[in-house]
């Protein structure tokens, strides 16, 4: 059985286990016209809100401006529990200066990142049921409401793990869902963290089969807090599921331009790093995570 059919078979099965219609349905009917699967204009906007890709490989002329473009692909990520107040502040700076696409930070850093970035090209992403993604349904909405109104302009959520890797896809459709349309009402982004480390090949086609049933705007790899990361072959095949109809983002472990090139070159749309300057500079990266 080669890839596609492959793919093939896990779509099939996820579609006969969860509902037949798309949870924004009733009666057959969308019913707020957000979801990835009916808005389809709304799809195009996915490269206007984030980034555009990157046409170039490994070892491209660094006249041909690729860290000005690669930079507006990347999120300044700064996630660690630890992270003081002028640390954020710098992170802010950085981001400014290099016209990275995001920061990301955890939510209670949102409103300072949202007044720092005020007037600036730089949008504010946060983190939702961060790092392990098992928090209830309710709390990750209200998470995400409460982030929004602070400032955040795109929420990656973490997907519930255990449930997917349970077979309970309905859980994980409605959990997506639900972060997704609270995203959506207030036009931000949403992006679905699958924890590609913790999956099997298999596992992972589901979780992005789902994320898009979900009407999800990016499936992303890691938190960048459990086992693995970024890898060319899962953005290759998260790619190869989802299509163009969604953003992929990479993140976990990141480090330098030719790593993020690699990526950008098997598919990704966003990096998450903490080494964004690094990458963007091509200077040699220093400290480590996120």
């Amino acid at each position: 059985m080669n890839r596609q059919e492959l793919i093939s078979k896990i779509i099939d099965d996820v579609l006969k286990e969860t509902q037949s219609a798309h949870l924004c349905c009733k009666d057959g009917i969308c019913t707020d016209g957000l979801c990835v699967v009916h808005n389809k204009e709304g799809v195009k906007n996915i490269v206007q809100q984030g980034a555009a890709r990157i046409s170039a490989g490994v070892g491209v002329d660094d006249a041909g401006g690729v860290e000005a473009d690669l930079a507006r692909m990347i999120d300044h990520t700064l996630l660690k529990p630890e992270a003081t107040v002028p640390q954020i502040e710098k992170l802010c700076d950085e981001a400014k200066k290099f016209h990275f696409a995001s920061v990301c930070v955890n939510p209670s850093n949102v409103t300072v990142c949202a007044r720092l970035l005020a007037g600036a090209d730089v949008k504010v992403c946060t983190v939702i049921g961060f790092p392990l993604g098992s928090t209830s349904t309710e709390a990750k909405v209200f998470e995400a409401e409460q982030a929004i109104r602070d400032g955040a302009t795109e929420v990656d959520m973490v997907m519930n793990v255990g449930r997917l890797k349970s077979g309970d896809y309905d859980f994980v459709e409605k959990d997506i869902f639900s972060v997704a349309t609270t995203a959506k009402r207030h036009h931000a982004l949403c992006k679905v963290i699958i924890e590609t480390g913790l999956l099997t090949d298999e596992e992972k086609i589901k979780a992005c089969i789902l994320a898009q049933r979900a009407g999800a705007d990016f499936v992303k790899t890691s938190t960048g807090f459990s086992k693995g990361g970024a890898t060319v072959g899962d953005i290759a095949l998260m790619r190869f599921v989802v299509g163009s109809a969604m953003g992929v983002k990479a993140s976990g472990g990141v480090r330098t331009r030719e790593d993020a090139l690699k990526l950008v070159a098997s598919g990704a749309d966003r990096i998450g790093a903490s080494a964004s300057v690094a990458i963007a500079s091509g200077a040699a990266p220093s400290g480590g995570g996120y």
